[in-house]
């Protein structure tokens, strides 16, 4: 399962990759990836409006799209954009950061994950 990855690099700088999450055979109820260890989840939704300038992220976390679209730019000049049932994995949480808008004038949904000290992904 392909997954983005927002990182920061040794000077600070936010960059984008494509990740692949191994997925095994489970038989009748299709291919799972390893288990995760998780810390938290939270529940999100954005005004039609939302545009948050330069940030990091809080903390390393997952962020599963449900509906709408974002603008995801880095501080090495890549820019994306993401829909529902994308999913990012935010590992930026020091450097320069990352900044994000609505592309759609509608309501968006979005689960964030946050990954416990030790998780490792594959």
């Amino acid at each position: 399962m392909r997954v983005t990855r927002v990182y920061s690099d040794d000077r600070g700088e936010t960059h984008l990759a494509d990740l692949e999450i191994e997925l095994s055979d489970a038989g009748e109820i299709g291919h799972l990836s390893q288990a995760l260890p998780a810390k938290s989840i939270v529940f999100r939704t954005n005004k039609t409006d939302y545009d948050y300038d330069w940030h990091t992220a809080p903390a390393r976390q997952f962020i599963v799209l449900l509906d709408g679209a974002i603008e995801l730019e880095v501080s090495d000049g890549g820019r994306r954009v993401f829909r529902g049932g994308d999913v990012l994995l935010m590992e930026d949480i020091s450097g320069r950061g990352h900044r994000t808008r609505n592309v759609e004038l509608s309501e968006r949904r979005s689960i964030f994950i946050e990954l416990g000290p030790d998780t490792v992904i594959r």
